[in-house]
Parts: structure tokens; sequence; C-alpha cells
């Protein structure tokens, strides 16, 4: 168990250090293109699709942080009336469905990224597998954060309301 949670704690380090290293990198590509822009009147031609790549990468890579956190959105309004044994049955069918997804992801993500490894993205040259690989990429970690979500209670975040306003 002690490895298992080693393991899983690299992956979380992985996914969490990609994405702020892909984020910063997206970030300079943009000032560097709207500086030469506004500066030289000159737009290196790989600069808008190596952000737009690197945008879709950061935010899948997002979604399955979002899952390991919790932080994503849901309504409780109608399932907080019920009694607790349904919400918890609810709470369960909402974490399958997320590892449903998350396996769907792999799944049809790598059918696609192989479809797309013939193509190529005409400003950077690289093969449209490279744009794609976000989506089976994000499905594992989805899958993984979804299991983990079976073991705890709650699929969101608890808010008291009392910071609002």
């Amino acid at each position: 168990m002690k490895k298992l949670k080693m393991v899983k704690r690299g992956l979380d380090r992985i996914l969490l250090i990609s994405s702020l290293t892909l984020l910063a990198v997206m970030v300079v590509v943009i000032i560097v293109q709207v500086f030469s822009r506004q500066l030289f009147s000159y737009t290196p031609s790989w600069s808008e699709e190596l952000s737009r790549v690197l945008f879709v990468w950061v935010s899948f890579l997002g979604i399955a942080y979002g899952f390991k956190e919790k932080l994503h959105i849901g309504v409780g309004l109608i399932v907080n009336m019920l009694p607790d044994k349904i919400q918890t049955l609810f709470d369960y069918i909402a974490k399958t469905i997320v590892i449903i997804l998350g396996v769907f992801m792999v799944y049809y993500g790598w059918l696609f990224t192989t479809l797309m490894g013939r193509s190529t993205l005409p400003g950077l040259g690289l093969p449209s597998s490279v744009l794609y690989a976000s989506i089976p990429v994000t499905g594992v970690f989805v899958t993984l954060y979804g299991i983990e979500l079976l073991f705890r209670k709650g699929m969101h975040q608890d808010f008291d309301g009392a910071a609002e306003g």
C-alpha cells in the first residue's frame, strides 16, 4: 500500500508540474507573439499554433486536476433534499460515471490520436497526434482519480457559503 501511495503521489506531481510548465511556456509564447507583432510587425508562424496546442493540453490536464482536488461544479439542490442513503447512492453513480468517462477518453482518445498521426500541424510541422494525445492522457488521470474518489466521501468540496458576498 505504501508503494501505491508513492506512485500516486508521483503521478500527482507529474500532473501538477507538467501543467504548470505548459502554462508558463504558453504565457511566454503569447508574450513573444504579442511583442513581436507590436514591435517588429512580424508574428512567428509557429507561435499561434504552439499556444493553441499548449492551451488544449493545459485545459485537459486541468480537467484531471479538478477531479483530483474535487473542484468541479456540482448542483445538489434536489439531491441534498433526499435521505442520506439515496444521496450516497447518487454519489457512487456520479463517481462511476466519471470512471466510465475516463475509460472512454483513454480508448477513443487513443483511437483518435493514432488516426490523426498521419496529418501534420502546419505551423509546427509536428504530427496532429501531439495535440490530440491530451485526450487519452487526461483519460488515464480521470480514471485514476475517479477510482480514488470511490474511497473518499463526497465528490465535490463543501462550501458553507459564508465566504460569499
